[in-house]
C-alpha cells in the first residue's frame, strides 16, 4: 500500500502542477508567454516590470494559486521519493539520488513559500535545488533503479537528466537556443516531473497487475483422467 501511495503522489503532485499552470497562465491579461516568460513569473505577487533576465511585464492575478500548486509539487515529489521503495535497489547511489530528489521537492516548497519579487535570495536557492541538485538525482536515479524496472526506462531517466543539467547551464549562461529564456527554464526544470508522471504512472499499473495476479484462483494442474 505504502508504494502506492508513492506513486500516486508523484501523479497527483504533477498533474496538479500542470493544471494550476494552465489556471494561471490563462488568467493574465497580457499573454503569457512559455518562451518569454520564467515559470515562477506565474507567482510573482505583484505586477511590475522585470529587468532580470530577461526585461518582461509581469501580473500574476492567480499567484496564490500557483505558490500553492509549487508547495503542494514538492510535499508529494518528496513523500513518492520516500514511499517508493519498490523502484529501487539498495546502495549508496539510489540512496543519495533519492535524497537529491527530495532535496527538489524542497526546492518547489521553498520557491512557493518565497515568490520570486518577493524573497529573491531564497527563491533562486529554491531554483537551485530543483535543477542542479534535482537533476543531479535524476542522472543517478537511471543507475538506481530496481532490476525490474524496464531497461528504457533507466536510460531515459540518465538522459533526461543529463539534458536538463545542460538545459541548466544554458539558461545560466542566457544561450536560449531559439527556445526563449522562459523555454530554456522548461528544459532544465521539466524533465524531473515527466519522469516522476512516467514512473509514477508505470508504478501504480504495476501494483495494480501484481495485486490482480494474487487475488486469482490458483490453477489446477492436470485434470483427472476420464473413465472409457
Amino acid at each position: 500500500m505504502k508504494y502506492r501511495i508513492g506513486y500516486a503522489a508523484w501523479v497527483a503532485g504533477v498533474a496538479q502542477f500542470f493544471v494550476a499552470h494552465v489556471i494561471a497562465e490563462s488568467a493574465w491579461a497580457r499573454p503569457y508567454s512559455w518562451a518569454r516568460n520564467n515559470i515562477s513569473d506565474l507567482g510573482n505577487a505583484h505586477c511590475a516590470m522585470q529587468s532580470e533576465p530577461e526585461p518582461r511585464y509581469i501580473c500574476s492575478p492567480e499567484h496564490g494559486l500557483m505558490n500553492a500548486s509549487f508547495i503542494t509539487l514538492g510535499t508529494l515529489l518528496a513523500v513518492g521519493v520516500f514511499f517508493t521503495g519498490a523502484v529501487w535497489r539498495r546502495g549508496a547511489s539510489p540512496l543519495v539520488a533519492r535524497w537529491l530528489l527530495a532535496c527538489a521537492g524542497m526546492g518547489f516548497v521553498i520557491a512557493g513559500l518565497a515568490p520570486a519579487d518577493v524573497h529573491e535570495n531564497q527563491h533562486v536557492l529554491g531554483a537551485l535545488l530543483i535543477m542542479a541538485m534535482g537533476n543531479i538525482g535524476l542522472v543517478l536515479a537511471g543507475v538506481g533503479l530496481a532490476d525490474d524496472v524496464p531497461g528504457p526506462l533507466r536510460w531515459a531517466t540518465s538522459l533526461l537528466g543529463v539534458t536538463a543539467l545542460i538545459a541548466f547551464g544554458l539558461f545560466l549562461s542566457h544561450r536560449y537556443l531559439g527556445l526563449g529564456m522562459g523555454g530554456m527554464e522548461r528544459v532544465a526544470a521539466f524533465p524531473l516531473l515527466v519522469w516522476a508522471l512516467v514512473t509514477g504512472v508505470r508504478g501504480l499499473f504495476h501494483q495494480a497487475t501484481r495485486m490482480r495476479m494474487q487475488d486469482a484462483p490458483p490453477k489446477r494442474h492436470g485434470m483427472q483422467a476420464s473413465h472409457s
